[in-house]
């Protein structure tokens, strides 16, 4: 993935350029520009592409949530402010983030991946990925007792990693299918937009997950957890589904 082209937007100069520092030391985002007026910064955009906006809210002309709305395009914006009473503003906005200041880089470099994961999400598969599922022909051969079973992409739920073997679980099957290999394995040969690890012990097939509580994918009386590293492009995934 390219480097995320990155603005900032903030009208305090030694808050501008505190972020555009950390833009800068951040190797995945590509430091486009900063603007201390919202309106020199819009005129940009107009005629520049732009991924990511860390913007600012309290600002003369034009605060950073009238900013957002008018705004053109699909960039992202990750809120920077010392007012917390406009979270909720920025939660309906779909902001990656919303960031209270002061803020350390390391509150700034977990709001920048996830902004990174949201637009991974967006990508249409590669073309080796579309090429794969095709030679796939939707389906793997897997060896369990001592045989070797044809197990079709959309039978399978999800598969649960235990060290050195693998549970693949079928729709209507009571009993996993057992096989001698390794999550890491298993997500190599699965095609990734049908199919994605939510916890270093699960891998589910998104074609069937019907049911979300309280970040656990309910499979009947099977509730699998989202591990806190997987959740951001988990929540993409639905982001991008949800009506």
């Amino acid at each position: 993935m390219k480097p995320i082209t990155t603005i900032a937007i903030d009208d305090e100069p030694l808050a501008l350029q505190l972020i555009t520092g950390y833009i800068r030391k951040t190797p995945f985002l590509g430091m486009a520009g900063s603007f201390d007026n919202p309106l020199t910064a819009m005129e940009f955009i107009d005629h520049n592409p732009v991924d990511l906006i860390f913007l600012d809210i309290q600002m003369p002309d034009l605060n950073g949530t009238e900013f957002a709305r008018i705004v053109k395009g699909n960039q992202l914006v990750v809120f920077t402010t010392a007012f917390p009473n406009y979270a909720l503003e920025g939660f309906r906005l779909d902001a990656v983030d919303y960031l209270l200041k002061p803020f350390a880089y390391e509150e700034f470099l977990e709001s920048a991946k996830r902004a990174r994961t949201r637009l991974a999400a967006a990508l249409p598969p590669a073309p080796a990925e579309q090429q794969q599922v095709e030679t796939s022909g939707g389906f793997l051969f897997i060896k369990s007792d001592y045989k070797v079973r044809r197990i079709n992409l959309d039978d399978v739920e999800y598969i649960e990693g235990l060290k050195d073997y693998v549970k693949v679980y079928l729709h209507g099957d009571e009993k996993p299918v057992l096989t001698l290999s390794t999550m890491k394995q298993m997500e190599a040969k699965l095609p990734s937009e049908r199919f994605m690890r939510v916890h270093r012990s699960f891998i589910v097939n998104l074609t069937r997950v019907e049911i979300i509580e309280r970040s656990r994918i309910v499979f009947g009386k099977v509730y699998i957890p989202v591990g806190d590293q997987y959740k951001d492009a988990f929540q993409a995934f639905v982001d991008r589904n949800f009506i």
